[in-house]
């Protein structure tokens, strides 16, 4: 394909071990808005930013999604300099790779991420994720050429250090992990904070956009934020009468159904393990 997207067939397809209509590309990019990109691996994603002066990168994903990464930048931005890599979080499935993009396109581009990403990072102690070099707490805007970038802490949500990028000029977000576009949260929720997920969640949508990318599947609008929002309070008040009826864990997770959530990505494997999840969480608080 031309323009905007080149696509290389997973190792799956390759192997035949895939009939047609399964067969994805391992990686694609696509143009969301002039010279900003959504870079698809697998299933994450990440943001690329392109100015007059360089290009920024929001989540590296990993050192093999940093090598494709490369050769997209190199193609829809060619010359153009690696001015930050920022990390939305710092867990490593979308964190690791930094030094990859480094490498190739610019070895003192700062890294970018909340203050609290530095301790799980320096912990982990792993060569694949650099330790940021400029880290905030609240709100920081940052200048490239003529591209203002706005990185949201909105508090604790999935992880303590995620935070949203926001490019005001052109309306669009970036948001990771603790939203999606009509899919049920990760399994049982690991590192999920309650109730700050839910103040998080509504803290995104007081920012200025009209369109947003996320960290899995694709992208949506503010509609698609307010509809994760009552997702997440329809499972709570579900999960709420299943504690006061007296039911178990176990009953809870096989009875309850939100069906008006059937169709989302994930509801059928993923949404017992909410549920599992809620109930735990509303046990403890009880």
């Amino acid at each position: 394909m031309t323009g905007i997207r080149r696509l290389v067939m997973t190792a799956l397809v390759l192997l035949g071990t895939l009939p047609l209509a399964a067969q994805q590309p391992e990686f694609e990019t696509t143009e969301l808005d002039r010279g900003i990109y959504q870079f698809r691996f697998r299933f994450h994603n990440s943001l690329i930013v392109t100015s007059d002066a360089g290009v920024v990168v929001v989540d590296p994903i990993n050192p093999d999604a940093a090598r494709a990464m490369v050769k997209e930048i190199e193609r829809v931005a060619p010359g153009k300099k690696l001015l930050a890599v920022i990390y939305s979080h710092h867990h490593q499935d979308h964190a690791t790779g930094a030094n990859v993009l480094r490498a190739a396109l610019g070895t003192d581009a700062p890294i970018i991420a909340h203050e609290n990403a530095f301790a799980p990072i320096n912990a982990a102690n792993t060569p694949d994720q650099p330790l940021p070099t400029i880290r905030f707490k609240k709100e920081m805007t940052l200048y490239f050429g003529n591209r203002p970038i706005e990185l949201h802490y909105l508090g604790r949500s999935h992880s303590d250090d995620m935070i949203v990028a926001l490019l005001p000029e052109n309306k669009l977000a970036f948001a990771v992990d603790f939203v999606s576009a009509d899919g049920v949260g990760f399994r049982d929720l690991p590192e999920y904070y309650f109730p700050d997920l839910f103040m998080a969640m509504r803290r995104l949508v007081e920012l200025d956009f009209d369109r947003i990318a996320f960290g899995h599947g694709r992208p949506g609008d503010r509609a698609a934020v307010f509809r994760q929002i009552r997702y997440y309070d329809d499972l709570r008040e579900a999960v709420e009468k299943a504690v006061d009826a007296g039911m178990t864990e176990d009953e809870a997770a096989s009875r309850i159904r939100l069906d008006a959530y059937k169709d989302w990505r994930g509801y059928e494997d993923w949404f017992p393990l909410n549920v599992r999840a809620m109930y735990r969480w509303l046990k403890k608080t009880s």
